[in-house]
């Protein structure tokens, strides 16, 4: 069984910051991977930042420079911090985990938040 406990959403001015964090708790394997993705109404969805368990980061070029991906390998923790986030930025953003067990991976989504950035 795989839970997420995601916190940080809410509503921010353009040009603000907001922090999500992603904790998962999982009885079995191991994490490879976490990542932040998003959705947006109307859109797909999308990666926003990944980040392996060797620290690894991959960027959504709309957010690269914007975004800071961050783990805590050892409490299987991921963190997001967002900066000038920006009205396209609006959307529920999901923490995603990659569990290896028995040389097997399979991926598993959180629940999301919502994030609005609107003045």
């Amino acid at each position: 069984q795989v839970q997420f406990a995601e916190s940080g959403g809410g509503l921010v001015q353009p040009g603000g910051s907001l922090r999500l964090h992603c904790a998962v708790s999982a009885n079995f394997g191991s994490i490879s991977a976490m990542a932040w993705y998003r959705q947006a109404i109307g859109k797909k969805r999308e990666s926003v930042a990944s980040i392996s368990r060797d620290g690894l980061t991959l960027y959504n070029p709309a957010v690269k420079g914007r975004f800071t991906i961050s783990a805590d390998n050892a409490k299987n923790t991921v963190d997001l911090q967002m900066n000038s986030l920006q009205s396209e930025d609006t959307a529920v953003y999901i923490c995603y985990c990659d569990i290896i067990d028995n040389s097997r991976r399979t991926g598993y989504w959180g629940q999301g938040t919502q994030v609005t950035v609107s003045s």
